[in-house]
């Protein structure tokens, strides 16, 4: 198949999520044997990654995402010459330059959606949108959905509930698990002393993500004389200027900053235990349903890091508690520091042979189900059925 992919507030290559997404599902639809096209922003460099996949530069107007209808014609033009079987669009609630496209050459259109398209309990924007009587955002995001052939998701919650459940591809994200493996080699960014537990957190610092929860942790285990127990707190956003501010004067915590999406690997592999604490109650939209496909933690899988997360429904169905890691009670205060505790070399009761069975048990389960490779496969079976 020849497929357009439309992601114009990406940046490809990069280090957010989303960024790694599109490369990823592009680059693994490529190596299906599909002719793949994507429009994108090019990094600073202006270098686009090699390899298989057409990459073609556009950016939104002056940047902003809330002007991509603004790229509507060219997106037409360039779908017009490459005459794709089908177009995938990266979702968002101003989005939409691709449905035209689609319409025009009769290709179906297909919405990878990330975020929620209803809009949650007390939204000020859902107030702003009544407010304007005709509900002009809801009918926007509606339309789009009704214009999809399909729409592609981690979570059906956050799809409207008139959109049929035959038209939803539920599907989770992944990690290269080819890449992210136990024992791999490269520069990591921080020391560890001998017989010391390094606990890592890799991702955005934005509140929900929780990574200050991380620090509170390591300076509870610090109090009561765990000085065997390291942290390693890897990537940036808005809250990492509080993590360090946090984390000064504390002994056994290292803020690296962000760090290219290829040294990764090796530093998830030279951890022991990967933690993704997220605080549900820090972002309003996830009263809706934790919503994401948690990049984090299927790299810290394929890694072969056991996984301390909070216990929350989502999330269970990921990580089994005590069998790919270890699922805490985030409205206990020492719940965190407890599970990494008990993952710790001296930790009482447990033995490095336990964080040993989750790591290869959170391993194998990445390999089998949380690959991309597994996520490309499946996105491409439901590709074929919209083209046929």
């Amino acid at each position: 198949m020849r497929i357009l992919y439309v992601a114009i507030d990406q940046t490809v290559p990069g280090t957010t999520g989303g960024s790694i997404h599109v490369r990823a599902v592009a680059e693994g639809l490529a190596s299906r044997g599909h002719d793949v096209h994507v429009l994108t922003q090019p990094a600073p460099s202006g270098s686009f990654p090699q390899g298989a996949v057409h990459w073609h530069a556009m950016a939104p107007p002056f940047g902003l995402r809330q002007l991509r209808m603004g790229r509507a014609g060219a997106v037409r033009a360039l779908a017009g010459t490459l005459r794709p079987q089908v177009i995938i669009e990266r979702y968002y609630n101003f989005g939409g330059e691709s449905v035209g496209a689609a319409q025009r050459i009769a290709a179906p259109l297909v919405l990878e959606v990330n975020a929620p398209i209803v809009d949650y309990p007390g939204s000020s924007k859902a107030r702003l949108d009544r407010a304007l009587l005709v509900e002009p955002l809801r009918r926007w995001r509606e339309w789009q959905c009704r214009a999809a052939s399909l729409i592609v998701t981690p979570s059906a919650s956050i799809v409207p509930a008139s959109v049929p459940r035959e038209k939803i591809l539920e599907i989770e994200w992944g990690a290269d698990t080819e890449r992210f493996r136990p024992g791999v080699a490269g520069h990591v960014p921080f020391v560890r002393r001998e017989g010391e537990t390094v606990a890592v957190f890799a991702g955005a610092f934005r509140s929900w993500h929780g990574a200050i929860h991380l620090v509170e942790a390591i300076a509870r285990l610090r109090a009561r004389g765990r000085r065997d127990i390291a942290a390693v707190l890897i990537g940036d956003g808005p809250e990492l200027a509080h993590v360090r501010q946090a984390a000064t004067g504390l002994e056994g915590v290292t803020v690296t900053g962000a760090l290219a999406h290829e040294q990764l690997p090796a530093s998830l592999a030279a951890a022991d235990v990967g933690v993704a604490p997220f605080d549900v109650q820090a972002h309003a939209p996830l009263a809706l349903d934790f919503y994401w496909s948690p990049l984090k933690i299927f790299e810290y899988m394929a890694a072969g890091l056991p996984v301390v997360a909070p216990d929350i429904p989502r999330l269970r169905r990921i990580v089994g508690h005590e069998r790919e890691g270890l699922l805490y009670d985030a409205s206990n205060p020492d719940g965190l520091a407890a599970a990494i505790e008990r993952l710790a070399v001296r930790a009482p009761g447990s033995t490095p042979s336990l964080r040993a069975a989750l790591g290869a048990a959170a391993r194998e389960r990445a390999v089998r189900e949380f690959g991309w490779d597994v996520h490309c496969r499946k996105l491409e079976e439901a590709l074929r059925r919209c083209v046929s």
